[in-house]
């Protein structure tokens, strides 16, 4: 259907043409305008807005140190050949269809189908020009023209918030067809929650260069209090072929362990940096993070010995580093990934690598037995979810608004949003086939009593901050935490506020230019007389005033 579809907007000038000159009938086999069904349409946008998230998610995570980054230096990590498959994916699968579905749901009054298309358009254009800067938009999708113009990141954002305006219009307009919604299941309410969520996104991220106009907007936002109640996730199943319904974390390491490495710093981050020196009651850690065992997965309990599965063991750290950095292995405790720009071959440790756990991806909880991934490891099977917009995110988003343009209280919207979010993680997993193994390792009053330990301890550091770039590193690193499978957000946070700072910096000394933004698809490049390539990495989008070398 897809592919039809495509086709038929490629050469619908043609075809039209064609059938007024001859006057043929249409024929019954051919997919045409009038005869698509835009369920289907929309199911494949939907399915293909998945894939995109997860593209994007990675790209972002891995800069911040969410997920580990491979390779020496940004340039060689992040090259432009590199940038094809979510650039063909956004311009020749989901805008292409997205504009097909408008026109269908248009002339027939399927109004809540065109707020969908349009939410999600709006999420996309924002995300191409967050990740890439001025982008094809007002050109790009006509059949005619194989050399776009590129549009300026305001113009393509300013589209954006006019899609989310529209969407609203049709979200309250009567209609006719039920879409098959994957995300809140026909729930319309949710979906301009969702819409109002995205305007303050799009605020947020344009504070650094219109002031006034963000907090003017964010306040009408606020004061309106019409932001999701209800997450916005994507759900993957458990079918492993034809096609592979599993999310990409579980399938990219099940059955034989390996897939990608866990981040260093970030394991770090929730198994030591908060070490109080004593146990969490019912854990059996050194980590008041109640969330680590969900996000990992040990295939075994105690740190590797030998070089040859490590080598960094036999290493000094780098003489860059800061001293108190995080460095080769956090703790003791097995928690075994890689640092940040590590270059090194691979090893045969697919059955020694700590490994995606049941949240987001839908492997195995954690619970204090590593044993090796296989097929006493399911976990839940791959079911797992795409967190793309939660409702502890916005607390989080709120509470840099609060200390940035003085608009509510940002040490509460911290409080909530560590709340909102650790009970989020345990809510949606023990909705899964591992709820059982979770209960018995942790009790509801245990983990009650984990998270309030943590967000304690948390609520004391920041009322013991100096000053708003101290409070702006805790609601940043907070944030970052809990982000954990969303790497637009945490790229866009870390560019925005410089936070959370002092990252793990690349194994050599000169590791290259952050990407402030990265560079266009070869594809683009190649086959666009229009387009440009960036001269490197530090053209920054344009809403990100900070200067140059802001971050690293």
């Amino acid at each position: 259907m897809k592919k039809i579809i495509k086709l038929f907007v490629l050469i619908g000038v043609f075809l039209f043409s064609a059938c007024e000159t001859e006057d043929y009938l249409e024929s019954p086999n051919d997919v045409t305008l009038s005869s698509a069904d835009p369920n289907f349409i929309l199911n494949r946008i939907q399915i293909d807005f998945a894939g995109f998230f997860n593209g994007t998610s990675s790209r972002g995570g891995r800069v911040t140190r969410m997920f580990h980054q491979a390779s020496d230096t940004y340039e060689i990590s992040h090259q432009a050949v590199n940038q094809n498959g979510t650039w063909s994916n956004a311009y020749a699968n989901m805008l292409v269809d997205i504009k097909a579905l408008k026109e269908i749901a248009q002339e027939r009054g399927f109004r809540r189908h065109l707020g969908i298309a349009k939410t999600l358009e709006a999420y996309i254009l924002m995300t191409l020009v967050d990740q890439f800067g001025d982008v094809p938009y007002s050109e790009a999708l006509d059949p005619n023209n194989f050399n776009p113009k590129q549009d300026t990141g305001a113009e393509v954002y300013a589209a954006a918030l006019a899609l989310l305006n529209s969407a609203e219009e049709d979200f309250g307009a009567s209609s006719i067809g039920a879409p098959n919604d994957y995300f809140y299941g026909g729930n319309y309410t949710n979906w301009v929650r969702l819409v109002n969520t995205l305007k303050l996104r799009y605020h947020l991220n344009r504070r650094l260069i219109d002031q006034a106009g963000s907090t003017t907007a964010i306040q009408a936002l606020v004061t309106a209090n019409n932001f999701i109640t209800s997450d916005f996730v994507f759900r993957y199943g458990t079918n492993q072929t034809d096609p592979d319904s599993r999310h990409p974390f579980f399938a990219g390491q099940f059955p034989n362990g390996g897939g990608a490495y866990q981040s260093t710093f970030y394991m770090w981050h929730l198994t030591e940096a908060k070490k109080t020196g004593a146990s969490v009651p019912g854990d059996g850690t050194a980590s008041p993070d109640p969330r680590a065992h969900y996000y990992f997965y040990r295939q075994r309990g105690v740190n590797p010995t030998l070089e040859s599965e490590v080598r960094c063991i036999g290493e000094f750290k780098p003489a860059h580093y800061p001293v108190d950095m995080a460095w080769c292995l956090p703790g003791t405790r097995g928690y075994w990934g890689r640092d940040h720009l590590d270059p090194q071959g691979i090893p045969p440790d697919n059955l020694g690598r700590t490994l995606y756990g049941l949240y987001p991806g839908g492997a195995s909880f954690d619970n204090n037995t590593p044993g090796p991934m296989g097929a006493a490891k399911v976990g839940n099977r791959g079911a797992g979810i795409q967190p793309i917009m939660l409702t502890a995110y916005v607390d989080f988003m709120l509470a840099e608004v609060a200390l940035t343009l003085g608009i509510g209280n940002a040490g509460a919207l911290l409080t909530s949003g560590m709340e909102k979010h650790i009970g989020f993680v345990r809510t949606w997993s023990l909705t899964t086939l591992e709820s059982a193994t979770i209960l018995a390792f942790s009790s509801n009053a245990d983990h009650a009593a984990k998270t309030t330990s943590y967000v304690n301890q948390v609520n004391a550091e920041y009322a013991a901050a100096a000053n708003d770039v101290a409070r702006m590193r805790i609601i940043a690193r907070e944030y970052w935490i809990a982000l954990f499978g969303n790497g637009n957000e945490a790229y866009n946070l870390y560019r925005r506020t410089g936070q959370p700072d002092n990252m793990q910096p690349g194994q050599i000394p000169s590791f290259g230019k952050f990407p402030r933004t990265f560079f266009y698809p070869n594809d683009h490049v190649v086959q666009n007389n229009k387009a440009n390539q960036k001269p490197d990495h530090d053209v920054r989008v344009f809403w990100d005033n900070n200067p140059p070398g802001f971050i690293n």
